[in-house]
Parts: C-alpha cells; structure tokens; sequence
C-alpha cells in the first residue's frame, strides 16, 4: 500500500494535522476533534457540551444559520457532529475539490460563532427532545447506566445531560465553555482522500496559525465499582447488560483481547449469537464489544428478552463469557481474521472511515497505526494468545444492569 504513510505536522499553537492519501478516490474527509467533551461540564450543568455543540453551527463569520446549511448542501458535504467524553468533534465527507471550502467554512464555526441569544430555547428544546427520545429507547437507557457503572460518574456520563442541568444553561454557561474549551491545545485535524499535503497544511495554518491556547485541564481517573442495579420497568422484556475491566487500545494484549470478544460476537456464527439466541432461543438479540478510552477499557455485553427467560439468559451468557479460558477452536479465530480483512479492505475505499480511525490512533495511541501493522498483529494471532489472555483476565468485577419488572439473581 504505497500510499498508506500517514502525514503529520503539529502547529506552533498544538493543533496537529494529520493526512493519508488515497489518490484512487475522488473524495476526502476530514474529522476535527476538539477538548471539548462532557466530562468539563460541571456536575449542575451536565448537557452543556452539546449545547455548545449545537450552537456554534446557529451562524458563524459571514454566515446565518440558514446560510451555513446552504453553503454545506453546495459543497456537497455529507457532514456530522458529535459529543464524546473527551471531545467535541465534527466530520465531513465530500468530493475532492470541495475540501478546502469546508475547512474554511469550519474555521468559521469553531473560531467565530455567533451563538446568537434568540436561539438559545430552540436549541435547548432541540437538546430536551434528543435526550427524552433517548430516554425512551430502553436498551440505550440501560447501557448509558452500565457505561457509568463502568467509567464512573465523569468519564462514564451520558453525553445528552440531564433535564435539569439543559434547563439551567443560560449564555453566559455557553459562552464561557466555548471560550475555554474551543482551542488548539488537544484539538486535532485529519484529512483522508485525493488531496494535496503541502497545500492543505498551508491552508489549515493560514485557517488556524493564530488561535491561541489556553491552559489543558487536569486528566481523570476511572473511578467505577462493581455491582448490580436493576431497574425496574413495566414490561414483557427484559434488557440486560455485563461489563467488565480489559485492557485497553495500545496494550501489548489488547489484540488477543478484541479476538476474543470477536469470537463472542462478531458475526451470526460467533458463539454468543449461536449458543445464546439460536441453540437455546432465549433472547432475540444479543451482541458483545469492547470499549477503549484513553483511561481504560471495558467489555460490553447485551441482551434483550422475555422476562421469562432473563435469568436463564444472564447465567448462560455468563458461562460463556467464562467459557473463552477452555479454549477456541482455529475455525473460529479464522473466521475472525477473514472478517477484520474485509472491513480493512472496505475501510480503503472511504476517505469517511479513514480520516476517523487516524484522528482516533492519535489521540489513544499517540501516533496512526497503519493498516499492514494491524494486519500483522491479526494474522499472528493463534488460539493460545486468546485462551491465555483469559485465563489471566478472567471476567471479573462485573457490572450489572437489567431494565424489566423484576430483579435478577447474580452471582
């Protein structure tokens, strides 16, 4: 893949760009992460990260609100915007020759919003209707629990806050997060596509060479605990979810560990989905993933069933969560291993994917990872790594959450 070298400059302000070049395509993308996620607000103000995040594209520079959406739709941008954790992030696909456009027109929204006052109970209703349609959705209800159980308070918070801290926001709250969480320090810019290195960085410097940096805030530790909580929910159904600690991206194990969790759950062959919901028909779902954060990592299970069958559901679920130590078969690693060499193939053909994962890499790993080391670490995977990372990382201090009408017994 002689095209795969990731390229990179850190301005003098911190702001780092980062580029791959993919000359086969017609397109690019850009994703922009910015310091700016949930876990600053402060514990009476929980949703003003997104709030911010949506005021900020209510008219910027020369812009209105409604000119900013044409402009858009003119470059033929594919757009989104995100609150994490850890940032405030915004992404962008779109034909090649539109890219420095968009990075202008995003320039103006992250440098100069106009955060316009009389639109502020629009978006603060906007916010309220997002979080109660979450709030609705039960399986997203229970694994935002689990996520805190998991995380803790601050790094495990649901991104869209709570009712009482969207209605306490007033513009004072928006302006002062924007002012101190909107600045170069910590942000990052990846591009991935048909574009031009040297010209994008000179662009993106003449865009960006002047915002100044204000102090970084302190980092965090995971601070969750193990434990039950059902939540009781008048209901047929039954949701449930299991988390428990792993190693997180950029240990030596996390390779074995991801297999691991893959040969649970990635496909309609893997054992969860077989032994679980098709041999034993005891949930109509039932999935598993990791979690990786710059702290610490997490496995993530989940199953919704009848209320009936919830319990028999938990304990086997469990003894096969348990059952990865007895051993894995080659067929299983194998499936494994042709499935994360069809998404590596897939991913060559989005600028979208790419310019994520490589924004991603940096800010976990502190460099991008590319995809031939990746397809070395997969293929000298064998059935011993994964059996011995579970051995030695058994499934323990398990979170618990269940969402129906009645408590389930755990161990």
């Amino acid at each position: 893949m002689p095209y795969e070298t990731t390229l990179h400059h850190t301005f003098d302000n911190g702001l780092v760009l980062l580029g791959e070049k993919m000359p086969w395509l017609r397109s690019a993308a850009f994703a922009f992460m910015l310091p700016a996620g949930c876990r600053f607000e402060s514990p009476d103000r929980l949703g003003l990260a997104g709030f911010v995040n949506e005021m900020i594209q209510r008219g910027a520079g020369n812009y209105s609100s409604r000119d900013l959406v044409a402009v858009q739709d003119n470059l033929g941008l594919d757009r989104s915007s995100s609150i994490s954790t850890a940032h405030g992030s915004f992404g962008g696909s779109m034909p090649a020759e539109s890219l420095l456009p968009a990075l202008s027109l995003y320039a103006d929204i992250v440098l100069r919003p106009h955060l316009p006052g009389d639109q502020i109970d629009d978006a603060r209703q906007m916010c309220l209707q997002e979080l109660a349609a979450a709030e609705d959705d039960l399986p997203q209800t229970l694994m935002n629990r689990l996520k805190q159980m998991h995380f803790g308070e601050v790094l495990g918070r649901n991104s869209l806050g709570d009712e009482a801290g969207l209605m306490a926001i007033d513009a004072d709250d928006l302006r002062g997060f924007y002012q101190q969480h909107y600045q170069p320090r910590g942000a990052m810019l990846s591009v991935a596509g048909n574009f031009e290195w040297d010209e994008v960085r000179a662009h993106v410097e003449s865009l960006f060479g002047n915002w100044k940096p204000t102090d970084p805030m302190p980092e965090l530790a995971i601070d969750g605990r193990s434990g039950y909580e059902p939540i009781e929910h008048p209901s047929q159904q039954t949701h449930l979810g299991i988390a428990f600690p792993a190693v997180s991206y950029g240990d030596p194990d996390y390779y074995p560990m991801r297999a691991s969790v893959g040969v649970l759950s990635d496909g309609m062959s893997s054992r969860l989905f077989t032994r679980v919901r098709e041999e034993r028909g005891l949930c109509y779902t039932i999935s598993a993933g990791c979690h990786s954060t710059r702290e610490g990592g997490g496995v993530f299970c989940y199953a919704g069933t009848t209320a009936e069958r919830a319990q028999e559901t938990l304990d086997v679920t469990l003894q096969e969560l348990q059952a990865i130590a007895d051993g894995v078969e080659e067929g299983e690693l194998e499936r494994l291993k042709v499935r994360i060499q069809s998404s590596l193939i897939m991913e060559q053909e989005s600028s979208a994917s790419r310019a994520s994962a490589i924004v991603s890499d940096w800010y976990l790993l502190g460099r991008v990872q590319s995809r031939d080391e990746l397809q070395q670490k997969i293929d000298a995977l064998t059935t011993a790594d994964l059996v011995d990372y579970w051995k030695r990382n058994p499934p323990r201090d398990l979170r618990i959450v269940t969402v129906g009408p009645e408590p389930l017994q755990v161990p």
